[in-house]
């Protein structure tokens, strides 16, 4: 039965065959998240710290994150939703694919995961008010109240309350 459910759909033009593939497939979102530290803290002037956003729609904190664009390379998405949410520009050349880069969530979505570096003291944080109500430094061993998804991205980096369970 099988080989000739195989065989029927192989007989089918191309693009039938496309079609019921696309059907059947499951299907992903695609985002960009940015992990943003402290470079101060590197360099021994401060505790180690991550950049977190506070938005409406979110239930604790969250990282600068987005839906990539159609054909968009998720560093470049990465560094664009980081600008749009935060005001902070970081070139994609100075940004670093986490490992592993990618997390899938139950969802459907796929996450793209990239850290990168500035100094908090002399970066400027700019929010819209709307999509991002606030934007803030947090200590890595003092973080707030963190939304779900985010918990679970920072832990399996090592970090957060969750960082023994990644």
């Amino acid at each position: 039965m099988r080989g000739l459910a195989y065989i029927t759909f192989y007989r089918m033009p191309l693009p039938v065959r496309r079609g019921l593939a696309r059907l059947v497939s499951p299907r992903y979102v695609v985002g960009a998240v940015t992990i943003l530290r402290d470079s101060e803290a590197a360099a021994g002037d401060g505790p180690d710290r991550v950049l977190l956003l506070r938005q409406p729609s979110r239930h604790g904190w969250g990282l600068p994150a987005g839906l990539l664009k159609k054909r968009e390379q998720p560093v470049v998405g990465a560094a664009r939703e980081l600008l749009e949410e935060t005001g902070v520009r970081v070139d994609p050349a100075d940004m670093t694919a986490a490992s592993p880069n990618a997390i899938i969530h139950v969802v459907g979505v796929v996450d793209t995961i990239f850290f990168a570096s500035v100094p908090a003291s002399t970066t400027p944080l700019i929010v819209d008010g709307a999509e991002v109500l606030e934007a803030a430094w947090f200590p890595v061993d003092d973080l707030p109240r963190l939304s779900a998804n985010t918990a679970l991205v920072l832990g399996r980096y090592g970090i957060g309350p969750m960082a023994s369970a990644g």
